[in-house]
């Protein structure tokens, strides 16, 4: 878990709780709970590490993250707090491929995304230039709320997303990534990474 003490605000970019699902398995969208104690001691660290009021509290309306962000709440005061679900906050839709395992995925269709990986779109569901619009615009109006109350902004989200904040805060909206270059880390189930607005 990572924490950067500075006067000016940040975006925490933090990552569900360990999802109940195999190894291996492409999960993108798919419902999934998240692993309840795992959840409960996350947001616990959370608590400690978040300041005490921030600008907005913003979670993908998958079950694994609004579990975690329920948690959290149950420290603080819910009528303080601006929470919004946000649709733009959930992980990459991987279509057909959700819930098979990655090795059962046909090698040609895994090369053809590789090939093209901006634009395919895996399992007929949404490609990463898709994804990386909508997080985009999610990016740019919380900063823009963070930024005019010079408070902090908390995302409750997935790797997918806090990958692509990456590459928008490293290149930009404009600049698609090729499949070589997606390679920002992305949290620990459970922990957070925070960035200046």
């Amino acid at each position: 878990m990572t924490s950067h003490i500075s006067a000016s605000p940040r975006l925490w970019l933090i990552r569900h709780a360990q999802p109940l699902v195999r190894a291996g398995v492409c999960y993108g969208q798919l419902t999934l709970k998240a692993d309840q104690l795992h959840t409960q001691e996350s947001a616990k660290a959370l608590d400690a590490a978040l300041p005490q009021d921030w600008a907005e509290l913003r979670c993908s309306p998958l079950e694994r993250c609004v579990q975690l962000r329920d948690a959290l709440l149950r420290f603080r005061d819910p009528d303080a707090i601006t929470a919004h679900l946000d649709e733009r906050l959930q992980e990459m839709d991987f279509g057909a491929w959700e819930g098979l395992r990655w090795d059962a995925i046909a090698p040609d269709a895994l090369a053809a995304w590789t090939d093209d990986f901006p634009h395919y779109r895996p399992g007929l569901g949404e490609s990463l230039a898709a994804m990386l619009a909508r997080v985009s615009q999610a990016l740019e109006q919380s900063c823009a709320i963070g930024r005019a109350a010079h408070k902090d902004v908390v995302w409750i989200t997935h790797a997918g997303v806090i990958r692509c904040v990456h590459w928008l805060r490293t290149h930009g909206p404009d600049r698609m990534p090729a499949a070589n270059e997606w390679t920002a880390p992305a949290p620990g189930y459970g922990d957070w990474i925070t960035l200046a607005l």
